[in-house]
């Protein structure tokens, strides 16, 4: 098999798509499988480490979302500077053998502290998978097949997520029943369940190496030379947006940038301070719930430093990014989604073990279902991964099909992405029957999960070949700061402060509609004529790397 866009040449966007494409392709399924894996079997360990650590529902969301979201966005965006400029495969091979050690050291954890600098580490390490892939799958598939392809390597964000879920239970179940007064150095079940499934990462990161590098840019006849010192820009990237090196970096820019950088480093002190104050710690919360605002608060001062300098680093990338209002508002709508669904595909599993713990219920006439872990596995996870499977395929299609029939085509799969859901949500966490719970579950993640390909494949879309990595780093802030880092929060510290009702939590997290609507609706209004200037706007920012 030969790689395209490789040495032996380029490939027409109107010629099928070699063999190859969909073989790589398959390999980045299994590697983002494996990283949703990591990151959402802590879903089905949540109780367990809970009565283990002795912590609370809003730390357990500050653990899954805040302390993993912040540093894997604000690595993202110099992992996605260096996935534009060095090699992609072996970035990922890296980041993949990083984020498994990280997960199997979870699996040591004995207090929430070393399990939060744990999940810190997953989340620098899993920051490098997006911006590899999103690029190196543009440059393996042209644009009129970018959503289905980009649907399909997502896809393994459900798949991932849902088999997480039984491999979890069942691990745990068969650990504590082998050694109910704990394993080998008094490893409980939770723990090694976080070993069992770091260790295999390392493997994979081999098979990972093995993959041809594509050249950048070449099937969209926009063939980028590769950089002479990959690893300057990345630094120059780092030096940009981690704190406290931020102050240094501005300082470089000049004095005024410096001045600007204080004032917002200030600003967004200032604003963490407040929230503390505002949303007060629960007192079941083991290390305070200020560590959730002083994280929100680095993370967002990180990128207002990163992207002030971007406009003077790379004026025609911040162009079509952060100076663009299509790519803004298609971004930050999904985001929206991702509020909803990173919270509900967290706590569901830890939800029905609550509530629905002593009430099985018979299916088909003789087949018990429960919700014990094994049967959260069975009945809510594969199902779950069924269902996310399907929704991002048939959305990414669906993106893919529309775009050919109106310019606006990918926009309406994302507004039914972010409106659909809301009905199976809503019945399912006020849906006093278990079995109800599971059909309605499976419902919302087909739904929620059609939007995802659509917004990525516009993230790409409205940049040039050179930028995806940095646009798939912007694209994921507003998965990962507004979603991930708010959402799961938000519906444990509602639940923390209702006695524990996971169900009022989830629900709350549909205060993120209202916004999300009027983001996706502006999108529809402003992407067509975004994408058709794109070459356009890049030449009036200054872009030197285009044809004549």
């Amino acid at each position: 098999m030969t790689s395209p866009t490789s040495e032996e040449g380029t490939l027409p966007a109107d010629q099928p798509v070699p063999a190859y494409s969909w073989y790589a392709l398959s390999v980045l399924v299994v590697v983002y499988v494996l990283n949703f894996v990591d990151r959402q079997i802590l879903s089905i360990l949540a109780n367990d480490i809970k009565a283990d650590l002795g912590v609370s529902d809003d730390y357990l969301g500050f653990l899954y979302g805040t302390a993993f979201a912040v540093f894997y966005a604000l690595f993202g965006i110099p992992l996605g500077k260096l996935a534009d400029s060095w090699k992609r495969v072996r970035l990922l091979a890296i980041g993949l053998t990083l984020w498994s050690t990280m997960t199997a050291l979870s699996g040591l954890a004995k207090n929430a502290t070393t399990l939060t600098v744990a999940r810190i580490g997953v989340g620098v390490g899993e920051a490098t998978a997006s911006p590899s892939a999103y690029s190196l799958i543009s440059d393996w598939f042209p644009a009129r097949l970018r959503a289905t392809a980009l649907a399909i390597y997502s896809s393994g964000l459900y798949i991932g997520g849902g088999i997480s879920l039984l491999i979890g239970g069942l691990i745990v179940e068969n650990w504590n029943a082998a050694f109910p007064d704990g394993g080998p150095y008094g490893i409980a079940g939770w723990q090694a369940a976080f070993l069992s499934v770091g260790i295999p990462g390392v493997l994979l990161a081999i098979w990972v190496l093995t993959l041809k590098e594509p050249v950048r840019g070449a099937i969209d006849g926009l063939e980028t030379p590769e950089d002479p010192a990959p690893f300057s820009g990345f630094l120059k990237e780092l030096l940009q947006v981690i704190p406290p090196f931020t102050i240094i970096g501005a300082a470089m820019r000049g004095p005024l940038p410096l001045v600007f950088n204080l004032a917002g480093l200030a600003f967004f002190a200032a604003l963490a301070l407040w929230l503390s104050h505002l949303v007060p710690a629960s007192s079941k919360l083991v290390d305070g719930i200020s560590d959730q605002w002083l994280f929100l608060g680095i993370g967002y001062y990180a990128v207002f430093s990163w992207a002030s300098g971007l406009r003077e680093r790379d004026r025609p990338t911040f162009a079509l990014t952060w100076g663009s209002p299509a790519f803004l508002t298609v971004i930050f709508g999904y985001g929206a989604v991702a509020f909803m669904a990173y919270a509900a595909s967290y706590w569901g599993a830890p939800y029905a073990e609550r509530t629905f713990a002593d009430r099985p219920e018979v299916l088909f006439g003789w087949l018990e279902v429960g919700a014990t872990k094994s049967d959260l596995g069975w009945f809510l996870g594969a199902p779950g991964a069924l269902a996310g499977f399907l929704g991002v395929i048939f959305g990414g299609r669906m993106a893919d099909w529309l775009l050919e029939r109106r310019e606006d085509g990918r926009m309406w799969v994302l507004l039914f992405g972010l409106l659909a859901p809301i009905p199976p949500l809503y019945a399912a966490y006020t849906a006093d029957n278990l079995l109800a719970f599971y059909a309605l579950s499976f419902l919302a993640s087909l739904l929620v999960a059609s939007a995802l390909g659509a917004a990525a494949a516009t993230s790409q879309a409205l940049v040039l070949p050179r930028m995806r990595g940095v646009a798939t780093a912007t694209f994921l802030l507003a998965t990962t700061l507004v979603g991930l880092g708010l959402g799961p929060f938000m519906a444990g510290y509602v639940s923390a402060a209702n006695d524990d009702n996971l169900g009022v939590g989830v629900l709350s997290t549909l205060v993120a509609v209202p916004p999300g609507l009027i983001l996706v609706l502006a999108a529809i209004l402003l992407v067509p004529k975004a994408a058709s200037t794109v070459l356009e706007r890049a030449k009036e920012a200054g872009e030197s790397q285009l044809p004549a």
